[in-house]
């Protein structure tokens, strides 16, 4: 898969924000412990990609009202959606000096286009020993779904249909989407903004 960066600056996957507040304290302490358990920089991505997959729920999978989006709110309730839980596996590389950035993709809300349409948000990360960029989805398993750490081929949460419309969007951005976010902010019932309210299409 190749994929096109927003920037040709590897600083701009460092930068700290609102939503990727790597700065807290809780989100330090959590890198720190990370680090203690990582024998290099690949294993700490290892172990960074799946404390967010699994120590995290997906809010929509435990039927939250919840709405979580920077970081450090993502770690304190331990739930979100892709569009936060990505805040938060970026916030946990940057702050190791890991460029990370945010991708999209475009799927059917349900198993059919007639569902509708909903933007699904992963990470990338540069692994400087490669020399290259990884894609992971944190989104959390679940029946159906079986997202994976490799550096030998994606092993993402889905795979794109394109008989379906599903479309794979491959620019590595700086930052969340500004559409994903505004829906987060925008919504008080996870639930509720799930079913009806997540974009369609990257603007």
């Amino acid at each position: 898969m190749v994929v096109i960066c927003e920037s040709s600056s590897l600083e701009d996957y460092l930068a700290e924000s609102e939503y990727v507040d790597f700065s807290h304290a809780s989100i330090r302490e959590l890198a720190a412990k990370l680090a203690s358990q990582s024998s290099n920089g690949i294993a700490y991505v290892q172990n960074a990609f799946e404390f967010v997959r699994d120590s995290v729920s997906h809010s929509w999978d435990i039927q939250s009202t919840r709405v979580t989006c920077n970081a450090s709110d993502v770690l304190h309730y331990r739930e979100g959606i892709c569009y936060a839980k990505s805040n938060l596996l970026c916030a946990l590389l940057r702050i190791h000096g890991m460029p990370a950035g945010f991708c999209y993709q475009r799927l059917t809300l349900g198993d059919t286009p007639d569902t509708g349409y909903v933007i699904h948000a992963l990470n990338a990360v540069y692994i400087g020993e490669l020399d290259r960029w990884i894609r992971l989805d944190a989104r959390g398993n679940k029946q159906g779904v079986d997202a994976q750490f490799s550096l030998d081929g994606e092993r993402l949460a889905f795979a794109i249909r394109e008989a379906y419309e599903e479309v794979d969007y491959l620019v590595i951005y700086t930052a969340p989407r500004a559409e994903t976010m505004e829906t987060l902010r925008t919504h008080t019932d996870c639930r509720v903004m799930y079913a009806s309210g997540l974009p369609e299409a990257l603007l």
